[in-house]
């Protein structure tokens, strides 16, 4: 495998050119932009996992911009690596403090997540809408479910935890409609999955910093 093989995945891109995703590639912004706010939020309050959560966001912004201006496969790489390290670092903040399980049950319950996904993976996969993001679906079910097992323990984290899964799909809906919509939206809808995607990240860490704060466990 070449890692300077050329990747033409998205409807904007209609050559090898470095700036042939304009729109994609501005639209990472967001995410920096959402880090940054989210960062201001949390700083100084003790909440470590937080700020390690907005530097991966931030860092996901820089990987998606290196992927949609030199689209290669290590690009891609630099892309999908740090949405990994942010589902299963915030995963971790998860089982951690929402559910007060010690650490080495934290770590057993974040690594259960690679299981689950390749379990629903080719579920979706299956399926001809779900398809083009069928590695991503299993992480909006796995939200939902911690939302619906919360509900009694900490309801407004269940709360908060659902409306991050609902941006999440409908963030997923842009970015399965991206191909499916070319020919009539010339520049794709994948920046949309961006925006909204940057929203949901930030989302999801007010949501652990609030809890963090009302069960009074800043720097812990």
């Amino acid at each position: 495998m070449d890692w300077s093989d050329s990747i033409d995945g998205y409807c904007e891109r209609l050559g090898p050119a470095l700036w042939a995703e304009p729109v994609n590639a501005a639209t990472n912004l967001a995410f920096l932009f959402a880090a940054w706010v989210i960062w201001r939020r949390v700083r100084g309050q003790g909440l470590t996992l937080a700020v390690l959560l907005c530097l991966v966001l931030a860092t996901i912004g820089i990987g998606s911009l290196l992927f949609h201006t030199f689209a290669t496969r290590w690009a891609a790489t630099a892309d999908t690596t740090p949405i990994g390290a942010f589902i299963l670092l915030y995963l971790f903040a998860a089982n951690r403090h929402f559910w007060a399980m010690p650490v080495w049950a934290a770590v057993l319950g974040t690594a259960a997540f690679i299981p689950w996904t390749v379990l629903l993976t080719p579920v979706f996969a299956g399926l001809p809408f779900f398809a083009a993001s069928s590695f991503y679906w299993p992480v909006p079910v796995l939200i939902l479910l911690y939302a619906v097992l919360l509900r009694r323990r900490t309801p407004l984290t269940a709360r908060g935890l659902a409306i991050g899964a609902g941006i999440l799909v409908a963030s997923l809906v842009f970015r399965s409609l991206d191909a499916p919509l070319c020919d009539a939206v010339p520049v794709g809808t994948h920046f949309l999955w961006h925006l909204l995607n940057a929203l949901m990240l930030g989302w999801m860490i007010e949501v652990y910093r609030r809890h963090r704060l009302e069960a009074g466990g800043a720097g812990r």
